[in-house]
C-alpha cells in the first residue's frame, strides 16, 4: 500500500497537513510563473535600440558631413544630403546588426530605403507645389477671375473667360463621359460575356493609353465632317475631345468597384424575387457607390489640364463665350500655353497670368478631390453592427 492510501486510511489524519502542502505548492508554482513572465518580458525587450535611435544617427550624420565639409572647404548642398544619406544608412545597419542582429538590421535598412524612396517621390511635388504657389501668388486677385484679355495690352486683364470657359468644357464632357461609361461598366460585370465584352474591354484598354493630340484630332475630323471646317472649333468639340480621354477611366475604375460588390448580395436580393435589373440599380450601385465617385473625380482630374486637344478643337479667344456650340471658347489649359509661349511688351505680366492660371488649375483639382472624398464618404456602406 503507498504512502498517500496509508495516510487517507488513517483515522486520525484530519488532512491539515495536505492543505498546508498543497498551498505550500501553489506559492510556489505562482512564483515560478511570475519568474518566467519577467523573464520572457525581458527578453521580449531585450537586443532592442532605443525608439530614438534613428533620428539620433540622421544628426550625427548630418552634423559630422556638414563640418568635414567645411574643413575641407568643399560645402555643396546636394553633395552634403548625398553623403549625409549614404551615411545614416550605412551606420544604421551597423548599429542595428551590432545590437539586434543580421535579420533586424536588414529589416531596419529595407525599411530606411523605403522611406527614402517615399521622400525622393515627394520631392518633385513639393518642389511643383512651392513654385507655383510663390510665383502665382501675385495675380491671385479678384481682377483676375472676373476680367477677360479683351483689350488688354499691358497688366491688367485676367482668366475669368478661360475658367469659365474651363468648367463649361468639363461639365459638358462629364455629362457625356459619366453615363456611358458607368453603364458600359454595368454591361461587362452583370450582363458581357462572349467576344462582345472582350471586344469592349480590349478597345477600353487602348483608349487608356491612347495620346491627347488623338482624341483632339479624332473629335476636331468628326465635327468637320458634321459642321464644316469654319464651324468645328468650338466648346463642345473639346468636350468631346476630353471625353474620348474620360470615359476609359471612368469604365476601368467602375468596372473594378462592381466586381468588388459581393455576389452574396445579389443573390439574397434574386432570393427575394428582385429582377436583376432593379437588383443593379439598387443594391449593386449604390454599394460600389463610393469607388465610383472616386473614379469619376480621377478622370475629370485627368482631362481637365489637358492643353493639346483643347488648342486644336476650343481654341482660344479674348473674350468671354458662354456658348458651348457657337464659335471658339477660352480655356484655363490653353490660356496658360499662350500667356506663356507668346507673351506680350513687357513679358512680366503675361508670365505672372501663366503661373496663376496654373495655381488655379491645381487648385481645382484639389477642390475636386476633395469633393469626390467627401461624397464617398458620404455614399460608402455602413459595416458597423448596432
Amino acid at each position: 500500500m503507498s504512502t498517500d492510501e496509508l495516510i487517507e486510511s488513517d483515522p486520525t489524519h484530519d488532512g491539515t497537513g495536505d492543505a498546508s502542502a498543497r498551498r505550500l505548492g501553489a506559492r510556489r508554482a505562482s512564483s515560478q510563473r511570475e519568474s518566467d513572465a519577467v523573464q520572457f518580458s525581458d527578453s521580449l525587450t531585450a537586443g532592442h535600440l532605443p525608439p530614438f535611435t534613428a533620428i539620433g544617427l540622421l544628426v550625427v550624420c548630418v552634423v559630422g558631413v556638414f563640418l568635414v565639409s567645411q574643413l575641407a572647404h568643399s560645402f555643396s548642398v546636394l553633395s552634403w544630403v548625398v553623403i549625409s544619406v549614404v551615411a545614416y544608412l550605412v551606420l544604421h545597419y551597423v548599429v542595428s546588426r551590432s545590437v539586434e542582429g543580421r535579420r533586424r538590421a536588414f529589416d531596419r535598412f529595407a525599411r530606411d530605403l523605403v522611406t527614402l524612396a517615399f521622400l525622393l517621390a515627394l520631392v518633385p511635388l513639393v518642389s511643383l507645389i512651392w513654385e507655383t504657389v510663390s510665383q502665382g501668388a501675385a495675380r491671385f486677385d479678384w481682377q483676375f477671375f472676373t476680367k477677360s484679355m479683351y483689350g488688354v495690352i499691358s497688366g491688367d486683364g485676367g482668366a475669368g473667360h478661360a475658367v469659365q470657359g474651363t468648367l463649361i468644357v468639363t461639365a459638358i464632357a462629364t455629362l457625356i463621359s459619366v453615363p456611358i461609361g458607368l453603364l458600359t461598366a454595368v454591361y461587362l460585370v452583370e450582363y458581357g460575356r462572349g467576344k462582345l465584352a472582350n471586344a469592349i474591354t480590349l478597345l477600353v484598354d487602348v483608349m487608356t493609353g491612347i495620346p491627347s493630340i488623338v482624341a483632339g484630332l479624332f473629335a476636331y475630323a468628326l465635327f468637320v465632317l458634321v459642321v464644316g471646317v469654319a464651324n468645328a472649333t468650338m466648346g463642345i468639340t473639346g468636350a468631346v475631345a476630353l471625353c474620348v480621354l474620360m470615359i476609359p477611366y471612368i469604365v476601368r475604375s467602375s468596372e473594378e468597384m462592381l466586381q468588388l460588390v459581393p455576389r452574396s448580395l445579389r443573390e439574397a436580393s434574386y432570393a427575394l424575387g428582385v429582377p436583376k435589373w432593379r437588383t443593379i440599380l439598387k443594391v449593386v450601385i449604390p454599394t460600389a457607390l463610393s469607388g465610383i465617385v472616386s473614379g469619376i473625380v480621377l478622370g475629370i482630374a485627368r482631362v481637365i489640364g489637358e492643353t493639346a486637344p483643347l488648342l486644336i478643337t476650343a481654341g482660344f479667344v479674348d473674350w468671354k463665350n458662354p456658348d458651348p456650340v457657337n464659335g471658339a471658347m477660352a480655356t484655363l489649359p490653353v490660356f496658360v500655353y499662350k500667356q506663356y509661349m507668346t507673351p506680350g511688351v513687357p513679358q512680366a505680366p503675361y508670365y505672372a497670368r501663366a503661373w496663376t492660371g496654373a495655381l488655379t488649375l491645381i487648385l481645382i483639382v484639389m477642390v475636386l478631390n476633395l469633393l469626390g472624398r467627401l461624397i464617398a464618404a458620404r455614399f460608402a456602406p455602413h459595416t458597423s453592427r448596432k
